[in-house]
């Protein structure tokens, strides 16, 4: 058996406010496998968004370990979390996160500045990754000209241009209409069909149905964690 792509052993998160110290997370033993499309559901204050920080490395754990692609991240230094971010794990946000002034196709291509590729090389994976998602027309348009649909779409496009091993995706249709959501997930259908491991977080049951695996949480603790497809 091939090892886990993530691995994550007894994390904890607290957080100190004033005198008092919140469990966020309470002790997640957790393995998801390379080519998995899972579901992170919970009610408001389960620990799902923490736990999707920690699984993104945009925060670090009070205790235990996170093994992401046989590297222990969990006792990474900012810079390397960093670069490991850049590289290993593509996001997509409810508010799509896009630059205003800047055109999808530079806006595509910016995790491929601190990367450190060249501009050619950059603009030819940017335009084969709008392609994919289906804006080769919209290339030069910039986010106020574009759907709420296709901003998302030049997220996710953004999020598949540096090939990483993990798709983290926080509430992706949060911000869009139930035909532009059905569309947006398959996407995410497709993408998972080429092979990218897809983690989802959403507090929507229909939308979580589009996962074949879902972890649901409650008070800090995966309180089910079932397949479904």
């Amino acid at each position: 058996m091939a090892n886990p792509l993530i691995k994550i052993t007894n994390l904890k998160r607290d957080f100190i406010l004033g005198s008092e110290t919140i469990y966020v997370l309470k002790g997640i033993d957790l393995e998801i496998n390379k080519g998995e499309y899972v579901a992170l559901m919970g009610p408001s204050g389960s620990g799902k968004s923490t736990l999707m920080n920690l699984l993104g490395c945009l925060d670090s754990s009070t205790s235990g370990t996170y093994i992401l692609n046989g590297k222990d991240v969990s006792k990474m230094h900012d810079d390397e979390l960093a670069e490991i971010r850049n590289k290993e794990i593509g996001f997509v946000f409810q508010t799509f996160n896009l630059m205003p002034r800047t055109t999808a196709l530079d806006n595509v291509a910016l995790p491929m500045v601190y990367a450190g590729y060249s501009k050619t090389e950059r603009n030819e994976r940017a335009t084969e990754v709008l392609k994919q998602v289906n804006l080769a027309d919209r290339m030069d348009h910039k986010p106020n000209e574009l759907s709420g649909g296709q901003r998302q779409r030049v997220a996710i496009a953004r999020a598949l241009v540096n090939k990483p091993s993990i798709i983290l995706a926080d509430e992706p249709t949060g911000n869009l209409d139930s035909k532009t959501s059905e569309e947006i997930m398959g996407l995410f259908n497709e993408i998972h069909n080429n092979g990218n491991t897809v983690i989802l977080v959403t507090h929507e049951e229909e939308i979580a149905a589009y996962a074949h695996r879902i972890i649901r949480l409650r008070d800090g603790i995966i309180e089910k964690d079932e397949r479904v497809k």
